[in-house]
């Protein structure tokens, strides 16, 4: 028969400090004030038109695009904005792919924006930032990240979100 020590009580002490440290430690964080949350989010429908691809050789390839982009969101200004989007791809040796590119779109009012955007090799998520625009894009630094949720050999669609201000 096993008898309660004082090194149990304090093996017990500490394994109750740590439960309840892990315990507490995400419940906190969950309700801190998310400023790194995301202040706009949205979709961006592309309907992707011509384009080219090069092979480099030795499983290299590069594939230059050209797409109509509808930005969609409920809570910022990127709300309808429609205009186009070039990109190029390039396919590594292993399969995976990076891409960058840039989009320029245009509002109802005639005010235009335009953002720089880039996927690392192997990432999920992409990112992007504000380049230039006019109207109520003029000076915007807004940046986020953004996921392919949709894509057949005509449409791809992105989830985005971001600081938006």
């Amino acid at each position: 028969m096993e008898y309660w020590t004082p090194s149990h009580h304090r093996l017990s002490t500490r394994l109750s400090r740590v439960i309840g440290l892990t315990a507490a430690v995400p419940h906190g964080l969950l309700c801190m004030s998310p400023s790194w949350a995301d202040t706009c989010t949205g979709y961006d429908v592309l309907t992707v038109g011509p384009s080219e691809t090069t092979d480099l050789g030795q499983g290299m390839k590069l594939t230059s695009w050209k797409a109509q982009s509808v930005l969609l969101s409920n809570d910022s200004k990127y709300n309808v904005l429609v205009g186009d989007c070039l990109g190029t791809i390039l396919q590594n040796p292993d399969g995976k792919t990076q891409a960058a590119g840039n989009c320029a779109r245009r509002d109802k009012d005639g005010n235009t924006e335009s953002d720089a955007w880039s996927k690392a090799s192997g990432a999920d998520k992409g990112q992007w930032n504000a380049a230039g625009g006019t109207g109520k894009y003029a000076g915007k630094q807004d940046s986020g990240w953004y996921q392919q949720v949709y894509a057949d050999a005509k449409v791809i669609v992105s989830r985005w979100g971001g600081d938006c201000h």
